[in-house]
């Protein structure tokens, strides 16, 4: 509809950031079932969000009710559920959101396609490393003894390969650090790349 004068101005990347105080950024948490990213992905959302600054999380058990509910787990439906993610979280991240994404991602190149959907600097990979057994007795919901007794096929870490990044932004061993010290290391990182408020 024209009524004359000037077209609006499309509200600019810098605008939102100006608005926000910070720029979008999406901080990326791959790893095995029961290696902790979940519960680092809540406690990095609130430290941000007691920071001022504008967060969102994405959890992998969330999108895959929702979003992702009609996806399996065979390797195409892994692939295709980051590659949803991933557009959502570019999306958020272009409206000036820091999106913490916690998902098991076990495939280095679909982790690399999300990556490469961000301007550089703008997406952290978290490597939440745990060994299996830790994982394994972490399994509140029985996940890796149904796999174990083949009720549950193609399950990351046991009949499904995991592809532990080379070169992750940040290392967090959940096995040696608590929650608290494995969120100072995300923010750490973020504060040297001055990705947070000042």
């Amino acid at each position: 509809m024209n009524r004359g004068g000037d077209q609006p101005e499309k509200v600019a990347h810098a605008e939102r950031a100006g608005r926000n105080g910070h720029e979008g950024h999406v901080i990326w948490l791959t790893g095995l079932s029961g290696a902790g990213k979940s519960t680092l992905s809540v406690a990095l959302e609130r430290r941000l969000f007691d920071a001022g600054h504008q967060t969102y999380v994405l959890d992998g058990d969330h999108v895959r009710a929702g979003l992702c509910s009609d996806l399996g787990f065979s390797p195409a439906d892994r692939s295709e559920n980051i590659r949803r993610v991933g557009e959502v979280a570019r999306t958020l991240a272009d409206a000036g959101v820091m999106v913490i994404v916690a998902l098991i991602s076990p495939f280095a190149a679909d982790r690399a396609r999300a990556r490469a959907g961000h301007a550089p600097g703008r997406f952290t990979e978290v490597y939440v490393n745990a060994p299996l057994e830790v994982c394994e007795g972490r399994d509140a919901k029985g996940l890796y003894a149904r796999a174990r007794r083949h009720e549950i096929a193609d399950f990351t870490g046991l009949t499904s390969p995991y592809e532990p990044p080379v070169q992750p932004d940040v290392e967090i061993r959940t096995d040696q650090v608590t929650v608290a010290q494995g969120v100072d290391l995300i923010w750490q990182h973020l504060q040297r790349e001055d990705r947070l408020l000042h």
